[in-house]
This record gives C-alpha cells, sequence and structure tokens, in this order.
C-alpha cells in the first residue's frame, strides 16, 4: 500500500469529521484510483466510516442533539437493506458508476446547502412509507457501495423539514454508524464466502489515519469554526475526485 493513501485517507477524515459525516464514498473513490481490488474495496471504506463517525456521534450525544426514536423508522428499513448490499456482488463498472454518482450528488449538496432554522410548527410529517422506502432505498445503495448513507438521507430530512441542521446532522451520524456496520458485517460475509477477507488485510493502518484524522476533524468542529467555509472545501475536494472517477468510469466503458 503506497503511503500517500495514509495522508489522504487522513485529510479526508479530517474535512468529513468537521461537517458531521465518514467519507465512506471518498475512501472508496480513493481506492479505486489507487488500483485496490474493487470488491474489497466496500469493506475497507466501511471499517474506516465507523471509526470517523463515532467521533462526531459521541459529540453530538453529549449536545443532546441525537434522537434515535425519531430516525427508528428510516433505520428500521436501511440497517436490513445495507447488510443486503453488503451481500450482493457487483460488477466494477456498476460499482466505480454508483460511487462516482454518490461523490457527485453529495459534493454538490455540500456545495449549494444553505441551513434552514425550522420552527417547531413548521415541520412536515412523515408517514411510515415513507420513511421505510427512503430508509431502504437508501440503505441497499449503502451497503453495495460500501457509504453510511448520510449524503443521501440528509437531503431527504431537509426536504421534510425534518429538524433543525444541526438535529439533521446528528442524525445522519447515527444513519451512517448503523448503516456501516450492518453492511460491514454483510461485506465480510461475502468475503469470507470467496476467501477475498486476505486481501484487505495490508490496509490496516488506514484505519489509524482515519481515526487521528476523525479526532482533529470532531475538535475543529467543536470550537465552532465557520461550518460554510469547512462545507465548501470538502465540497471542491469531493467534486474532484468524483470528476476523477467518472472519467475512470468512461474509460472503461468506452475502452
Amino acid at each position: 500500500m503506497p503511503g500517500y493513501l495514509l495522508i489522504l485517507f487522513f485529510v479526508i477524515a479530517v474535512f468529513y469529521a468537521a461537517v458531521g459525516f465518514g467519507g465512506g464514498s471518498t475512501y472508496n473513490a480513493l481506492l479505486v484510483l489507487n488500483g485496490t481490488d474493487y470488491r474489497v474495496l466496500p469493506a475497507i471504506a466501511l471499517a474506516c466510516n465507523i471509526i470517523v463517525v463515532s467521533g462526531g456521534l459521541w459529540r453530538f450525544s453529549k449536545a443532546g442533539l441525537v434522537a434515535p426514536k425519531a430516525l427508528l423508522p428510516f433505520m428500521l428499513a436501511s440497517v436490513p437493506a445495507a447488510w443486503i448490499g453488503g451481500r450482493l456482488p457487483i460488477s466494477e463498472t456498476l460499482f466505480i458508476a454508483l460511487l462516482g454518482v454518490s461523490l457527485l450528488l453529495s459534493g454538490l449538496r455540500l456545495l449549494w446547502q444553505r441551513d434552514v432554522v425550522v420552527a417547531p410548527d413548521e415541520k412536515l410529517s412523515t408517514t411510515l412509507v415513507i420513511s421505510l422506502l427512503s430508509g431502504g432505498g437508501i440503505g441497499l445503495i449503502s451497503g453495495l457501495v460500501g457509504i453510511g448513507g448520510g449524503i443521501f438521507l440528509a437531503p431527504v430530512l431537509y426536504a421534510l423539514r425534518w429538524d433543525t441542521p444541526r438535529k439533521i446532522a446528528a442524525a445522519c451520524s447515527l444513519f451512517i454508524l448503523v448503516n456501516s456496520i450492518s453492511g460491514l458485517t454483510g461485506q465480510i460475509m461475502k468475503l469470507s464466502g470467496h476467501d477475498l477477507l486476505g486481501l484487505a488485510a495490508p490496509y490496516w493502518p488506514l484505519l489509524i489515519a482515519v481515526f487521528l484524522g476523525g479526532q482533529i476533524g470532531s475538535w475543529m468542529a467543536s470550537q465552532r469554526l465557520e461550518p460554510l467555509i469547512l462545507k465548501r472545501l470538502t465540497a471542491i475536494l469531493i467534486l474532484y475526485v468524483a470528476m476523477r472517477l467518472i472519467l475512470k468510469w468512461m474509460n472503461i466503458v468506452m475502452f
């Protein structure tokens, strides 16, 4: 494993932790561009995701912003769906395509996102059907690609005027953690069944890199640094990686 990956994973963890996400999609993209076997990418990325987002969730919990009961309808469908997605085999072409689109949407959302103050009487009621369908769909894609799904859940919650921006960020952290654990379980079972788990072993130093980066990112967030600047910088980084990944996908498809 090249040493520059440690630096890149560290930097990604800092930025993502500072804005309340885990970074799974970008970890995956960096590994794809590095030429890592795509079959083990989701397991590596999800493990990194769990480490980074745990720090953010702890910070949100201390602030009293985590509300598991309110998010339960989404997680009831997303957790088993993420496990199923992790178990399903997927072609390299489809994997890179889904990952590229995920990164592109994530970067655009962070680039143009505006925090909206939601009063209690402005919250829209969410039906159980909507929660289950959106949670299940996000969970399935998350398990397939090896991400936590927060980049898809956040726009849904904002559209529903679910709660304040900070509570939505806390909800996304919890959602990412449970889906990452579920998806990683499915990925490990799939890899073990094909004797591929050993291919991920050389990448264990990345876990240390993202742990250190995640701690720094969480500290930055706790210091009340300007969140808009952090989001824009993170968006630029994500969009750059997304374009690199999409170009790689186009080369595979066309040639």
